[in-house]
């Protein structure tokens, strides 16, 4: 064994060496054939995969497709690639901490032994009475958490990547599930494929929207500029839900302790709306009032119109507001909720290796924009890139921002009609000799009405001043005052994407195969106005959008390749994950005992009914747990089928 070369350490690296650093053996393996072990489970994986896959897909869609050369053999590079990155890691990771702690181990038993003078038994006893590092487990126990941690994050990637891939390879497609799948899904805005406007056959350009709602925040976010009271104000409200949520938990156990149904949820509802007064009141000039129960009315004053900044000039640190806000300040109550969303997304997107180059973070407004590349010009950029921008919205945002959205429709639908009015005009004026149905109903009208009249029939029918028709899409049904409060503008968007099919069309008729100058000049003006409603169309509308935060994203991709896709869709559901709390469904979260376990004839303690309580012949009698005297009964139990009730002997 002396000519065995084995590593003394781990600070030993070679690839093929027993537990050195960085190599894909173990002495943990002994005997073990460790590739012929990979291979078989790999292979078995990859031959359960193409069982699925052949018996699932359509003999057409098998036919077209090199089922036994190109999937397979994607399927056993992605299978082999993962496991054995996976494998190697935990493998090194975990004999290179249990190494060390053994060597300190060792250590520490050697040095015991050097203790000449002293005997073995009692440094033992000493050692076990306790020293200074004694039962300190804290080291071992950080080294062992931070193994599994990034053993479990290296897996949780891999797998995610793994699962991407195949998803991608069985389904061919890319679509809307592929980004934001399970209890998210309900939080996508808007997402919408199309084809670059550079290259269309080859690249995809993509717009996801995603609305974290208030509610929905595991940290709330609040605006830089909001005053103090409010902060304080919000603060006391959420302090007041939890009150009432604790005041409903014990009213549920008390009901089910006593035998009662449970409350229902319209039940929880109204008594939650009879606690409210007992923390809250709109008296705002009473000091002794319920409002002021967690901050004194004195206080609030003092804040009144307080801001995130003070002027230098009367910033006093002696002043009771100054040390109010100082102490708000420290709780970084204002800006914890942003940071989280920001210091979230850019660490996922560096982990996922995900780089950009350009970052904007405008802390006061809320606004986070995040590049892969600076320049902003389309033409200038590859076709796999990516942008990110991340906004807090509120209320009164959301009102202006719908407001322009309004001015802006507006103002393409004015130019759009506009240029329907040219090009009308155009037509009418280039027609020469050219006979369209306007000209034949003009000419038979008369002859119509004459016949008509002669029938003894309406006339008027033919002869409406203004159509409420217009030919270009249906009529529009009077929109409701909630319509109105949340306008969709999908048949206005519909009707402006007919009058581009119908100018285009009515151009081409006008000048056929001649391109005057006025051809050209109209001809441009359309595409310009067509680019810009596209982009306009490609907004996403703020009536649509509830106060929150608000993800936008701007893929870019090539079709096959997708990497910016792939890539994105775990960036965002991890990303979802760290900071909204998802969906939540009072319905299904409101039953927190079950009165199963809470019955009282599951209470199975032997002894005897009170005198005046007369037992069932079907139920057998049993003893609460704790009676009145707190002593157990005395006597023997007949329990003979000649009494239906116990009798005491």
């Amino acid at each position: 064994m002396a000519h065995l070369d084995l590593p003394k350490s781990p600070n030993v690296f070679h690839p093929e060496k027993p537990s050195a650093v960085g190599s894909r053996n173990s002495l943990a393996q002994e005997f073990r054939d460790q590739q012929n072990e990979v291979d078989t489970v790999i292979k078995e994986e990859v031959d359960k995969v193409m069982n699925h896959v052949i018996t699932k897909m359509p003999k057409t869609s098998l036919e077209k497709l090199d089922v036994m050369g190109g999937i397979k053999e994607k399927l056993y590079n992605y299978f082999n690639q993962n496991y054995q990155n996976m494998f190697n890691r935990f493998m090194t990771t975990s004999e290179d901490e249990m190494v060390k702690k053994v060597r300190n181990f060792v250590d520490k038993e050697e040095m015991k032994t050097l203790a000449r003078y002293t005997p073995r038994e009692i440094a033992a006893l000493l050692d076990q009475i306790g020293g200074m590092d004694k039962f300190n487990t804290g080291e071992i126990e950080k080294s062992m958490i931070n193994m599994f941690g990034h053993l479990q994050g290296h897996i949780q990637r891999g797998m995610n990547d793994l699962e991407n891939e195949t998803n991608a390879l069985l389904r061919q497609k890319v679509d809307v599930g592929a980004f934001i799948r399970g209890e998210n899904a309900y939080s996508i805005s808007k997402c919408a494929f199309k084809d670059n406007i550079f290259k269309p056959k080859t690249v995809s350009d993509v717009k996801l929207s995603v609305n974290i709602l208030d509610s929905e925040l595991i940290s709330p976010i609040f605006h830089y500029q909001t005053t103090i009271n409010f902060l304080i104000k919000e603060l006391i409200s959420k302090h007041i839900m939890d009150l009432l949520e604790r005041e409903i938990e014990q009213l549920k156990d008390t009901r089910a302790d006593e035998g009662k149904e449970d409350l229902t949820d319209t039940e929880i509802i109204f008594e939650k709306f009879k606690k409210v007064g007992d923390y809250t009141s709109d008296d705002l000039e009473d000091e002794k009032s319920s409002r002021y129960s967690f901050v004194a009315k004195a206080i609030l004053e003092k804040l009144d119109g307080l801001r995130a900044e003070i002027s230098q000039a009367e910033y006093d640190q002696l002043n009771i507001r100054e040390n109010l806000k100082k102490i708000l300040d420290i709780e970084n109550i204002r800006n914890r909720g942003f940071n989280t969303a920001v210091n979230s997304i850019t660490s996922i997107l560096d982990t996922s290796k995900m780089g950009y180059q350009f970052i904007e973070n405008l802390k006061n407004a809320r606004d986070l924009v995040i590049r892969e590349y600076e320049d902003t010009t389309p033409e200038n950029l590859p076709d796999e890139r990516y942008q990110v921008r991340l906004t807090y919205y509120d209320q009164e945002q959301l009102s202006n921002e719908r407001k322009a959205y309004d001015k802006q429709y507006q103002a393409i639908q004015s130019e759009i009609l506009r240029a329907w009015d040219v090009i009308e005009e155009l037509y009418q004026k280039r027609r020469n000799k050219v006979i369209d149905y306007n000209d034949l109903a003009g000419k038979l009208q008369k002859t119509i009405n004459g016949k008509k009249a002669k029938l003894g029939l309406d006339t008027n029918d033919y002869n409406i001043a203004e159509k409420e028709w217009t030919e270009v899409n249906f009529i529009k049904a009077e929109s409701t005052d909630v319509q109105k409060l949340n306008n969709t503008y999908l048949y206005e968007k519909e009707d402006t994407r007919k009058r581009f099919m119908i100018l285009r069309e009515k151009l081409q008729r006008t000048f056929k195969n001649q391109n005057p100058v006025e051809r050209l000049a109209v001809e441009e003006r359309i595409e310009f106005l067509y680019k810009e409603f596209s982009k306009f169309d490609y907004m996403i509308n703020p009536y649509h959008i509830q106060p929150g935060l608000v993800l936008d994203v701007d893929i870019t991709s090539i079709k096959r390749k997708k990497y910016t896709l792939n890539s994105m869709a775990n960036v965002l559901n991890e990303f979802l994950h760290g900071v909204s709390k998802g969906f939540q469904d009072a319905a299904f979260a409101s039953f927190s005992r079950r009165r199963s376990t809470v019955r009282a004839d599951i209470n199975q303690s032997f002894g005897s009914m009170g005198e005046d309580e007369e037992a069932p012949a079907y139920q057998v009698n049993f003893l609460e747990e704790s009676s009145s005297s707190g002593n157990a009964p005395e006597g023997i139990v007949d329990v003979s089928t000649e009494d239906d009730g116990m009798t005491e002997i």
